[in-house]
């Protein structure tokens, strides 16, 4: 089977961040759909090695960054290819706190989210949510996942469920 396939999937590229013990912490993912308009809800999916995924299990509420065509590309680095074990990453990537979340200030829009349900898989986490509070922050267009790989020409970590070795 050619894997690269996955890649014409419709994808986007967000920071996923939560709140714990009063640090701020989130990861780049790439795996998030709309499952209902009313109510609104949404699936994301991360790894379970992901520092995040432990916080989104602990916490119960996460932010979602849309990013954009126009946004930094060392945000999607910074929390793609780091972990919140080791770092702040909001001591890098400026931010807004929205509903108490951190929201990265160069997304295009956002979103809050409480989590309602989760289902495993055997690497990744998908996380059912219900979605509180959005809103769009500009008219930048939202980054797709073809567009990070084909012109931003950006890898994907080795815990991203749409990695391809190679």
């Amino acid at each position: 089977m050619n894997n690269n396939v996955f890649r014409n999937l419709s994808y986007g590229v967000y920071v996923v961040s939560c709140v714990i013990d009063g640090k701020y912490t989130g990861c780049t993912v790439n795996s998030i759909m709309q499952i209902t308009s009313s109510p609104a809800s949404i699936a994301l999916s991360v790894n379970k090695d992901n520092y995040t995924n432990l916080c989104l299990n602990k916490t119960k509420k996460f932010a979602v960054s849309i990013l954009s065509e126009t946004s930094n590309p060392m945000t999607i680095g910074t929390f793609g290819f780091r972990s919140g074990r080791d770092c702040n990453k909001f001591d890098i990537i400026p931010y807004t706190l929205i509903d108490g979340m951190p929201v990265v200030k160069d997304a295009c829009s956002y979103l809050i989210c409480n989590v309602t349900g989760k289902t495993e898989t055997s690497t990744h986490t998908v996380f059912l949510a219900d979605v509180i509070d959005g809103d769009i922050l500009d008219n930048n267009v939202p980054m797709t996942y073809s567009y990070y790989h084909n012109v931003i020409k950006g890898k994907s970590p080795k815990s991203a469920p749409t990695f391809i070795e190679g």
